[in-house]
């Protein structure tokens, strides 16, 4: 009887400790793909810059799509979402520097739900033949949505951009942003087939050789087609050189009050520029044909304060040459983030509007809303910017420079306006000092040097706080400054005229990977309604 009672005792108290693991065995299967999914949007973040780990991107994708293939569209929706907070949480943490985790936290949990569709419809064209294909096709059409809504869209992520140091990056030259994106999701989700098949090959002792050459072939062919674009990208000087000068200023501090002394900031470059016009009547540097300023390097209106303006003429007349300055102007009431063309003799002779303003950083969407939610953010948007019209491309000592203000260079058509206007090199004037020293600025730097491809055109980068930097048309970066110093940049640059496939082709590469999409996405749906009424269901 003891030895029963003891039995049974034992078997009363083992069983509350291995329900629990029974428990975590029956979970595993579900959570397993809940945090490959994140952690593979994990991995394409450590992608991006300030890293140069490019090839993580394809893997990232590999693990995704295998994540995916063969789940049903609930399942991809939730596993989409999941891979767009592990790649989006860490890639815009710079949005919530200054103003607190509330608005990074929003605006990541409303770009992720792009991606979640992306998920859905991933998990959705796994199940046909050549999946890869149609899979990365569909990507493209999120990042595309994403650049147009809402509030004209915050392209910020694509996969380009994670691109500079990369082998595809010659795809640039040959359809933009859209192109080189695809091939490397497409590398991605064809190396998941591969190993697909590869597993099951070896389990199975059977070779599906159609299916293996399609998967091998979306890897394949990416890369080969990079090669091939080789001789797009190219640094000759066209249409001979001009030296330029990037002036870099900094601020007086940080973060959003750095407005606060906005006198101090047009001082700065004021003063690095007359440091450089002394340099150059000593002979340490070439004497530029030109100067290029940052975005709010006047936040002084100059056309409405003398003193401003006598700051920005004594800068001109020192360094002998023409200077943009990037100031805030208000005109009828109106404000505009404006780059002015500053003649050392006849003073402002041309400007342009930034055309593609922030929201919630240059305008503020839905104010009352927002207002009733909280104050603070509303004042400091108190009043919002006005949209310019035109393309900018000032003639400058003979130069045509087209202006791409800061957070234009992640909009295709911003950049490409300005060159299709004629400009033979860009710059992107910028003000990063609102954002610290977070990845920011790195972030933008490589979207700069993708454009530089895309276009095959000398790019110039002023920034007030750095990184400020100048870019050959081949995607190199010849000079750079550190951050939150004052510092100059002189250097001879090649012009070019001549048109990429890109520029000419403009929307018509997205255009055409947006029907494949359409044209996947539609197959599988044909496919689900016939296997639904084979079963009588």
């Amino acid at each position: 009887m003891t030895a029963t009672a003891t039995s049974v005792g034992e078997s009363d108290r083992t069983q509350p400790q291995t329900a629990p693991a029974s428990r975590v065995a029956a979970l595993l299967p579900r959570l397993l793909p809940a945090a490959a999914a994140a952690l593979s949007g994990v991995l394409l973040y450590v992608s991006f810059p300030p890293r140069t780990l490019w090839w993580l991107a394809p893997l990232a994708f590999a693990v995704f799509g295998r994540v995916l293939r063969g789940r049903g569209w609930k399942a991809g929706l939730g596993l989409g979402y999941l891979f767009g907070l592990g790649f989006l949480l860490p890639l815009l943490v710079w949005t919530g520097v200054e103003v607190g985790p509330g608005p990074w936290l929003a605006l990541v949990a409303i770009e992720a739900l792009f991606v979640a569709l992306v998920g859905a419809g991933v998990a959705a064209v796994s199940k046909l033949p050549a999946w890869p294909v149609w899979a990365a096709a569909l990507w493209i059409a999120g990042e595309a949505a994403r650049a147009r809504v809402p509030f004209e869209g915050f392209p910020w992520g694509k996969i380009a951009f994670g691109q500079a140091d990369g082998v595809f990056l010659p795809l640039a030259a040959v359809g933009g942003t859209p192109v080189l994106g695809f091939a490397v999701v497409l590398c991605g989700f064809g190396l998941s087939e591969v190993v697909r098949l590869a597993v099951r090959a070896r389990r199975t002792r059977e070779v599906r050789r159609g299916a293996a050459a399609v998967a091998i072939l979306g890897v394949a062919a990416p890369i080969a087609g990079a090669l091939a674009a080789l001789p797009l990208v190219s640094d000759e000087a066209e249409d001979g050189t001009a030296t330029v000068a990037v002036i870099q200023g900094n601020v007086p501090r940080a973060g959003l009050d750095f407005n606060a002394q906005r006198r101090a900031v047009l001082d700065y470059h004021a003063r690095e520029t007359d440091r450089l016009a002394a340099e150059v009547r000593a002979g340490k540097v070439d004497r530029p044909d030109f100067v290029l300023w940052p975005e709010n390097s006047s936040d002084i209106d100059p056309f409405a304060n003398p003193d401003a303006r006598a700051v920005i003429d004594r800068a001109a007349k020192a360094i002998g040459a023409p200077i943009s300055v990037g100031g805030v102007v208000e005109r009828d009431g109106r404000l505009f983030n404006e780059q002015i063309l500053w003649d050392p003799d006849k003073g402002p002779v041309d400007t342009y509007d930034k055309r593609q303003i922030q929201p919630f950083g240059e305008y503020l969407p839905l104010r009352s809303l927002i207002g009733a939610i909280n104050d603070d953010w509303t004042s400091m948007v108190s009043q919002d910017f006005s949209r310019g019209t035109e393309p900018g491309v000032f003639t400058m000592a003979d130069t045509k420079v087209g202006l791409v203000t800061c957070y234009e260079a992640a909009f295709d058509w911003a950049v490409r306006s300005e060159v299709l206007d004629g400009a033979q090199m860009i710059s992107v004037p910028s003000n990063n000092a609102t954002f610290d020293r977070s990845e920011m600025t790195y972030q933008q730097l490589a979207m700069s040097r993708i454009r530089a491809v895309e276009h095959s055109r000398t790019v110039t980068v002023p920034v007030t706080s750095g990184v400020s930097a100048i870019i050959m048309p081949d995607g190199r970066i010849t000079q750079k400054t550190g951050m939150f110093v004052a510092d100059s940049l002189v250097q001879e640059v090649p012009l070019r005229s001549s048109e990429t496939p890109a520029t000419r082709l403009g929307v018509v590469p997205e255009t055409v990977l947006l029907l494949v999409a359409a044209g996947g996405l539609g197959w599988a749906v044909a496919a689900g309604v016939r296997g639904r009424r084979a079963r009588g269901v």
